[in-house]
């Protein structure tokens, strides 16, 4: 008997908290003996160079997820996995059907990551809004449905029909071995260096769910008052809107947005308090690392997640 096959299906690695948690359960499952395969609808995005050697990079070169659903259906029929894990809804949905017409018998396992009635709110793309219809259709066909926090689940059940007793509540593997080791390497900012003001961070994708001009406008009353400056950490689509509002409010000797890091946790050791801003989260990985390093933190109560980690 060779080893068994797990799959772990994902449109790309661009950074967002999925992606991570992705990747901490492929590392995982090959230290449990698994040979794990993570299938991606296009190999691209900064946490690709994060994969462990052991896991096998399956690349179905496709732009949009919709469009990887033939050679994905082509990849079961091949490898024939045991089970297929997957993250993110439209992810979710290709991989429900990829197994129905694949007629492999592996077992389906969906994961929700976000709240859903919060995003689709927030999101002009039709195809977006379709969403909780298709998610009440065709979840039911997958062998188990699993979210990262309860007001996930509660969400899910309130927005698509779902039944709540199909839902299992997992919250996200965050703190792994390396999370210690990275947050002790060191750090050559000059922000903080001895005798600097003390530095107020936050990480995620540059997204309207992190809610960043709330947490400027926030650091612009404290900085009346105290001398701190303000680091966030990621990339992502609302970075000119963020740079001006920097410029307007007059910070950009004391706001700064670097972009992407391999190593956050280097920063996270050394803040003085970690910030999380967000008008929605699904768990909110960032503040249990934040914890895990020993940084004093502080979170918007935002559904959902800060409040069942705090």
């Amino acid at each position: 008997m060779g080893k068994q096959k797990v799959a772990l299906f994902l449109p790309s690695l661009q950074g967002g908290g999925a992606e991570r948690v992705m990747i901490n359960l492929a590392r995982v499952f090959s230290e449990q003996g698994l040979e794990v395969d993570l299938v991606l609808a296009k190999a691209e995005g900064p946490y690709l160079s994060q994969v462990p050697p052991e896991v096998r990079v399956i690349d179905l070169h496709s732009n949009r997820v919709l469009r990887s659903l033939p050679e994905l259906v082509r990849y079961l029929r091949r490898e024939r996995p045991k089970a297929i894990l997957s993250a993110l809804d439209h992810a979710n949905v290709v991989t429900i059907w990829a197994r129905k017409l694949s007629r492999v018998p592996c077992r389906v396992v969906v994961s929700v990551h976000s709240t859903l009635s919060r995003a689709i709110a927030h999101d002009a793309d039709l195809r977006r809004r379709l969403m909780p219809n298709l998610i009440g259709i065709f979840y039911p066909w997958a062998d188990e449905i699993v979210v990262v926090s309860g007001g996930v689940a509660d969400d899910l059940t309130k927005t698509t029909g779902l039944q709540r007793e199909r839902i299992q509540v997992i919250y996200n593997p965050v703190v792994t071995p390396d999370v210690f080791e990275k947050a002790r390497e060191s750090l050559g900012h000059p922000w903080f260096a001895p005798g600097e003001p003390p530095v107020i961070l936050s990480v995620g994708r540059l997204t309207k769910a992190k809610d960043y001009p709330t947490l400027i406008r926030a650091f612009a009353r404290v900085r009346r008052e105290h001398p701190a400056r303000l680091m966030i950490l990621g990339d992502g689509e609302e970075r000119p809107k963020l740079e001006a509002l920097i410029r307007e409010l007059d910070l950009e000797e004391d706001v700064s947005l670097p972009g992407f890091v391999d190593n956050p946790y280097a920063y996270m050791a050394r803040s003085a308090v970690f910030v999380l801003s967000s008008a929605w989260e699904g768990f909110g990985n960032v503040l249990v690392e934040a914890m895990a390093v020993g940084t004093p933190v502080v979170s918007t109560d935002c559904p959902s997640g800060p409040a069942e980690i705090l």
